[in-house]
């Protein structure tokens, strides 16, 4: 069986960068979940099948929706 040839993974999934926003602990989260459950907090997610990633991905880059892209594995 030969080699896997390498290939710049960049080009593949067209990201630039994975950064982490923010250090928390289990202390910090318990915390804010506790004082955003006191507050209006509306949250917005949009559901894409797995074969709609790119579409998500514009989507996302138009600005055409507010919130979360959650990518849906089966069903």
């Amino acid at each position: 069986m030969s080699d896997i040839p390498s290939f710049s993974y960049d080009i593949l999934w067209e990201e630039k960068r994975i950064q982490s926003v923010a250090n928390l602990t289990r202390k910090d989260g318990e915390g804010f979940l506790k004082l955003a459950a006191g507050v209006n907090t509306i949250t917005e997610a949009k559901l894409f099948r797995l074969h709609e990633a790119n579409e998500a991905l514009q989507e996302l880059q138009q600005g055409k929706f507010a919130g979360a892209a959650v990518l849906v594995m089966s069903g």
